[in-house]
């Protein structure tokens, strides 16, 4: 029973391997019956010998053409072959066509998926002219600020010189992006094979009302068969030049609807999705821990470049330090998707559980016709305390309770005997270490204050974050008090950390200085660290002694 299970579990390891080195994929999955579309396989095992089958196609498509296109391609110092056959086809009925599994060998290629809608038909002066031009858009009536996607198609029935040319699509109050390269296929009308050169464009109205997509001229040199040369490298080429210009097209552009919030960013898309994610992904986190979380903002029918930003993630016991947008823009058959995504470093600055609000935009569904809400929802952080960047404080002991009687009974005549005692204990040991001979310094199991003061500015000046980060720890746990209580009664001293962290964390932060960092070190109003200093002072031996 094992060997089966191996044996079948090795044929399907083989059979998807093979699956992936024959590959089938067509330039366009939309068009118009009597058009063309190009399929391309491409095999890249080069132990395979021969052409693929192309039997299955003949009951759905007519073959108009095949051609082979063999690569040879170096990637790291090895070579890789493959060999592309580029079969030209045209579907022989309209509706959803599937272009069947094709085999190379013992490789069989993947199916396709093709939507063939009914062709337009053209007036019969369109039809007997050599070079004729249509234009179309996909909605007749969009919001301000939709798209709208208008498409050229060029015909011809004559072969043209490569100097043809078209005027820009420019429209007042309105904003255009091209979709891609142009399209090159064929297509039959009424009997005769047409060369079409299709171009694409995404239009962005910026007001409300009617616009007018203008005409488009195109310009081209017809190829004169009769004449022996029209081949020439140089001069002149003979032909007719002709000049075909499309229709205009009226565009109604409705205003945004009277129940969208006035208070969020105007966003008609056909669709809207949002996502995040972490990197590390956020289980258990300690104080000082860095956590990046990306968010991505993607609307099918709107360019990157009216997206809006995303809230940020603002909450307290969490320091960001927020990284450039990224903003890309894909064509599709459908048009323009957007897509936004904006990184922040996250670094957790206290210990608890800290909540994460939840994130949710506000967009206007056009293909529905209606408001939607897209969000994410809100999460929690469990932040652990980190020992390393604490130094315990000594826990004062609980007073013990005393009847009411007790306390109230004589104040003023328990703190004057208190003071008078300290004031005499005081008095008496000045007294006595005036009397003594200096005193050497003892020795230290460990490197004295002064030293890790002394790292802790050369790091700061040699610009380091990392090894100013050690020094500052070690400098830290010598103190009376903690780092971040230090940073919370001395702002320069704040500001000064916030920036090495941005350093340490942010993919931001590139050149940091240590010169602010180290002269909020230096006046740091600390009574702790002036008794610490008057106290090394005495310890030294007196320059005139009695």
């Amino acid at each position: 029973m094992t060997r089966l299970l191996c044996t079948l579990l090795f044929c399907l390891l083989a059979f998807q391997a093979g699956a992936q080195d024959f590959i089938a994929s067509v330039d366009r999955s939309r068009l118009n019956l009597g058009e063309s579309v190009d399929l391309t396989l491409e095999s890249t095992d080069s132990t395979q010998f021969g052409k693929p089958d192309l039997a299955p196609l003949d009951e759905l498509f007519e073959v108009l053409g095949t051609r082979q296109v063999n690569r040879l391609t170096t990637l790291g110092g090895q070579a890789h072959a493959a060999t592309r056959w580029i079969v030209t086809l045209r579907p022989r009925h309209s509706g959803y066509v599937v272009v069947p599994p094709l085999r190379l060998g013992d490789s069989q290629s993947q199916p396709i998926s093709l939507h063939v809608l009914e062709s337009t038909t053209q007036t019969a002066k369109e039809q007997m002219a050599p070079v004729f031009i249509d234009a179309s858009l996909d909605h007749e009536s969009v919001y301000v600020q939709a798209q709208s996607v208008l498409t050229l198609r060029i015909y011809h029935s004559v072969s043209l010189y490569d100097d043809s040319s078209l005027t820009p699509l420019e429209i007042a109050d309105a904003r255009v992006e091209s979709l891609g390269e142009p399209r090159t296929y064929e297509q039959d009308i009424g009997g005769v094979r047409h060369g079409v050169i299709e171009l694409r464009y995404a239009i962005f109205p910026q007001k409300s009302g009617q616009l007018s997509i203008p005409g488009q001229v195109f310009t081209a040199t017809l190829v004169d068969r009769s004449n022996k040369n029209d081949y020439l490298p140089f001069g002149p080429r003979p032909g007719k030049v002709t000049r075909v210009k499309s229709p205009e097209i009226p565009l109604t552009v409705k205003a945004k609807p009277a129940d969208y919030p006035a208070d969020v960013p105007w966003l008609p898309a056909r669709a809207l999705s949002l996502a995040e994610a972490w990197s590390p992904e956020p289980g258990q986190v300690k104080v000082g821990d860095s956590l990046t979380r990306s968010l991505m903002l993607k609307a099918d029918g709107l360019s990157s470049a009216q997206l809006p930003p995303l809230p940020a993630t603002t909450v307290d016991g969490l320091r960001r330090y927020p990284d450039q947008p990224k903003l890309t823009n894909e064509s599709s058959e459908r048009g323009v998707i957007g897509s936004r995504e904006e990184r922040e470093a996250l670094v957790a600055s206290k210990a608890g559980t800290l909540q994460l609000p939840a994130v949710e935009l506000v967009w206007w569904n056009t293909h529905e016709d209606r408001l939607e809400r897209t969000s994410l929802p809100g999460r929690s952080l469990e932040v652990a305390a980190d020992p390393a960047m604490s130094v315990e404080q000594p826990v004062e002991p609980r007073p013990r309770s005393e009847p009411a009687e007790a306390v109230l009974l004589w104040p003023w005549q328990l703190s004057t005997v208190l003071l008078a005692l300290t004031t005499a204990l005081g008095f008496g040991l000045w007294w006595h270490a005036r009397r003594q001979p200096a005193i050497q310094r003892a020795a230290q199991t460990g490197p004295s204050p002064r030293t890790l003061l002394d790292d802790l500015k050369r790091a700061c000046l040699a610009n380091d974050s990392h090894a100013t980060r050690q020094a500052l720890d070690a400098w830290a746990r010598q103190q009376p008090e903690t780092l971040a209580d230090m940073a919370a009664r001395f702002p320069p001293l704040s500001e000064a950390l916030d920036g090495l962290n941005g350093a340490l964390y942010s993919e931001a932060g590139q050149h940091w200085q240590g010169a602010q960092l180290w002269q909020a070190i230096g006046e740091l109003p600390a009574a702790e660290k002036a008794q610490e200093n008057g106290q090394e002072a005495t310890q030294l031996p007196p320059l005139y002694p009695r």
